[in-house]
């Protein structure tokens, strides 16, 4: 294979123009990335991305090599590339990329192997598709790891399996747990871009329609608080008895999937399980109703299951697949049940991508300072970068906050001061 495979390099212009808008968004990155570019803390580092194919990864992707990495970035899903973008990467900046939305099970995985050939030091995964390649196939690799980083909670849930297992070759830091991640990557970004991957691929009212969220962990929150903002009337499922309860506290109605399937128009799973939605839900459903999927991979709804029960399948509108069941009934299911925000949008919003990809440039030049003494496990992104991350993102809103007093930190430190 050659040093990348894309759809069209003549795309590289108007990709360039979308990533320069998204730049706009990322003040804490640029900050990093003028850094990195003095200080070229990854010099010498072989670096294998597998992410999203976006304009906010694009710009992660000039602050790893302005650090000094060598990169090759390639998909972690099959539909979040945007050709553009990775067009613009391969022509202006020289960097490798394996990518093409809509590529098929074959060439994702043929794409994931030419990031392996790169022999990388560095791994910076998204969903675990290159951790876990790597483990299971090219084992000889494993040796010249220094370590690697970790975006989503489906990524992160796997990775601890094997950690777990005493499977885990190298240390990863678990990008997706730090605060300044998932309290806003998670809640707000997923809550938003999800919202809009459904009205773009359905050009449906949302207000008045009965919103089933699967889900009520960080992701989760973030789309019933935005569907509730449209008007929908927002059901929870759940099988954890404290967010289950959050909900309720939150004002949501809380039910049984088995339950809310006899009432829900849209269905949308974020979990990171499997089976979420499955042969039983659809037996149930409303004619016409929605299913997506927000979380990582596509096994959250069954759809060999609806396929068994369907005497038919036709694409109505581009993300729109509509199954005609043997009992005359018509379920749609949009971006082939995966992550709808990117299939059929633009995925986060590069605002609060800025501090993610902060955490993740931060967090590879954490693994090269400090990986040659760490565990074989996953650890948290350290506390002092989370928190500088966000100070640098308020400086950058133009926001200022208090600082304690000599006097309140001793208060603070005293256990003898009480009432």
């Amino acid at each position: 294979m050659s040093d990348f495979e894309i759809k069209d390099k003549n795309l590289a212009e108007g990709g360039r123009r979308r990533i320069e808008w998204a730049c706009r968004e990322m003040p804490v990155l640029k900050l990093i990335r003028e850094r990195f570019s003095k200080e070229k803390p990854l010099k010498g580092m072989r670096l294998s991305a597998c992410l999203h194919v976006t304009t906010e990864t694009a710009n992660l992707m000039k602050t790893l090599v302005a650090g000094g990495a060598d990169v090759v970035l390639t998909a972690s899903n099959p539909l979040s590339t945007q050709d553009d973008v990775a067009a613009s990467l391969v022509t202006h900046d020289e960097i490798s990329v394996f990518a093409i939305k809509g590529e098929d099970h074959t060439t994702y995985y043929k794409h994931i192997q030419a990031a392996l050939d790169h022999k990388p030091h560095i791994t910076m995964d998204d969903g675990a598709d290159l951790v876990s390649t790597m483990h299971k196939e090219r084992r000889e690799l494993l040796s010249g790891m220094v370590g690697g980083t970790e975006e989503t909670t489906t990524g992160v849930i796997r990775l601890r399996a094997m950690a777990a297992d005493k499977a885990l070759a190298f240390p990863v830091v678990a990008v997706n747990d730090a605060m300044t991640k998932h309290l806003f990557d998670n809640r707000y970004g997923t809550g938003q871009s999800t919202v809009d991957g459904i009205v773009r691929a359905t050009n449906i009212l949302l207000a008045g329609k009965v919103f089933v969220v699967a889900g009520y962990g960080w992701c989760g929150r973030g789309l019933a608080m935005r569907a509730r903002g449209m008007g929908a009337h927002v059901v929870v499922t759940e099988v954890n008895p404290l967010p289950a309860l959050e909900a309720v506290m939150d004002g949501f109605q809380v039910m049984p999937m088995s339950e809310a399937a006899k009432i829900g128009d849209i269905f949308v799973t974020v979990t990171g399980d499997i089976n979420v939605i499955d042969r039983h839900h659809f037996e149930v459903m409303k004619p016409g109703a929605i299913v997506a999927n927000s979380g990582h991979f596509n096994v959250e709804i069954n759809i060999p299951a609806l396929e068994k029960m369907s005497k038919s399948k036709r694409l109505v509108r581009p993300y729109v697949e509509r199954y005609d069941l043997e009992d005359g009934r018509d379920i749609y299911i949009l971006g082939e049940g995966r992550l709808i925000n990117l299939a059929s949008a633009e995925g986060h919003p590069a605002s609060v991508m800025d501090m993610s990809f902060a955490n993740q440039a931060l967090s590879a030049e954490y693994m090269v300072k400090f990986g040659s003494t760490l565990e074989k496990k996953v650890y948290s992104v350290p506390e002092e970068i989370d928190r500088m991350i966000a100070r640098l993102k308020l400086e950058s809103m133009g926001i200022q906050i208090d600082t304690l007093t000599e006097e309140q930190v001793k208060y603070l430190n005293s256990w003898e001061e009480g009432t």
